[in-house]
């Protein structure tokens, strides 16, 4: 059984969910995706409206039985269940898991969950995205820039690794090739770039 869509679409508060059966391909996705737009997409998951941040950590909260501020496996197991009423495939959580363990510790915290469920839901909603665009760009210039984009993903601290890394990001997003990131480049990589470009690097 593939992870379907009434789990989420079930969840308090958080409405119009449109999965289908690509959920797997979109957690396969998520878990190819670059540090910068997974880190965006939690930027995103931080500033939903209040009723669907509170949907969110109501479906953790229910799911963490011991209370402990983590999902194991089989908290996400049990809990995906319930809400689907059909039981989910363990590849498929093992899967969601691990896509969604961004600090790699075997569980989930709420951040994480949170973040994953934003992902699958799709960002197209224009005031999160500026939010979050506002939020790597420092100097307000209108675009985020090697420097600006080196600081909030690695807090300044850099290897010749991480600068690559940077730098290639700039590379898969910039399109009109002036080596920075504006708002409508962002937007393209965040929306449609979610689908043909999903870069691990």
């Amino acid at each position: 059984m593939l992870i379907g869509s009434r789990w989420i679409q079930n969840a308090d508060g958080v409405p119009d969910i449109p999965l289908g059966e690509n959920v797997r391909a979109k957690i396969q996705q998520f878990s190819l995706m670059n540090k910068f737009k997974k880190k965006v997409i939690r930027l995103v998951a931080e500033n939903l409206p209040n009723d669907q941040i509170d949907g969110l950590k109501k479906m953790f909260h229910d799911m963490d039985r011991d209370k402990n501020g983590a999902l194991t496996f089989q908290e996400l197991k049990d809990g995906l269940t319930s809400i689907g009423d059909q039981p989910v495939a363990d590849p498929d959580i093992q899967m969601f898991l691990e896509a969604a363990d961004l600090d790699h510790n075997g569980v989930l915290n709420c951040e994480e969950f949170m973040t994953i469920v934003v992902h699958l839901k799709k960002i197209n909603n224009e005031e999160q995205l500026r939010k979050a665009f506002h939020h790597f760009d420092k100097n307000r210039n209108g675009y985020i820039e090697f420097d600006e984009l080196k600081e909030c993903l690695f807090d300044g601290h850099m290897d010749p690794h991480n600068e690559k890394m940077v730098h290639e990001i700039i590379v898969d997003a910039d399109l009109d090739k002036d080596g920075r990131i504006s708002y409508q480049e962002f937007s393209a990589m965040m929306t449609t770039g979610m689908d043909w470009k999903m870069s691990s690097r």
